[in-house]
């Protein structure tokens, strides 16, 4: 699903704020460092705890053979500033010929800044400008209040609450269910990029572009 693009480790998103790119070999401490943490872990459905030896390595090297195989867009999160160690994931995975799945996990010491909504509310700008995705799917878990409000800060709709497998956590678990409709995401890029009382007047809406380093850039 994921274009020829997105198949390169050059490939990269930029925000105010953030890159986003492909997970090196030398991520693999700062990956472990926070996703064996149980706070992180026990939210997500696949990072398991206790952390095993050599996970982020594992991880690292699966996340990278699926970008290039155009089957998913896994990338770390890291500031522009300073060290840029990494701070957190976000995938964005093929589910069906029409669906990607988005999940993410984030160190705590980035968490209540806004990061996670900046991070997300790029590649879902991604997901809907480069593949012919019809809409994006998310859960979170029940007691997950803050995932909730980051999932609906990006555009995200509460579709139902059930049991899902969270592979990690061993078996089915309460999830809250979202869904992110192209048509939807398209109407509130609409709404936020064009002045009061224009919206009338302008029947179409620019879309992010990604030039040969990856960066995204309005048309």
């Amino acid at each position: 699903m994921f274009p020829d693009l997105t198949r390169d480790d050059v490939f990269r998103l930029e925000t105010k704020r953030l890159w986003l790119r492909w997970p090196r070999a030398s991520d693999a401490p700062a990956i472990a460092a926070f996703a064996a943490l149980p706070q992180v872990a026990q939210m997500t459905a696949n990072i398991p705890h206790p952390y095993p030896p050599k996970e982020a390595d594992r991880f690292i090297f699966k996340a990278r053979a699926e970008n290039s195989g155009g089957k998913a867009l896994h990338l770390a999160i890291t500031r522009k500033s300073g060290a840029r160690p990494v701070l957190g994931l976000v995938s964005a995975a093929a589910s069906g010929e029409i669906e990607v799945e988005i999940g993410y996990a984030l160190a705590p010491e980035a968490w209540g800044k806004g990061i996670a909504t900046e991070a997300l509310r790029t590649v879902i700008d991604t997901v809907f400008a480069l593949t012919p995705a019809a809409r994006i799917l998310a859960n979170s878990r029940a007691h997950n209040p803050a995932s909730r409000r980051v999932l609906e800060k990006t555009g995200f709709v509460y579709v139902d609450s059930g049991l899902d497998s969270l592979p990690a956590r061993g078996g089915l678990h309460p999830c809250d269910r979202f869904r992110l409709e192209r048509a939807d995401w398209r109407d509130a890029r609409e709404a936020r990029r064009l002045p009061p009382m224009a919206h009338q007047r302008l029947g179409a809406v620019d879309v992010p572009i990604a030039d040969p380093a990856g960066e995204l850039h309005e048309c």
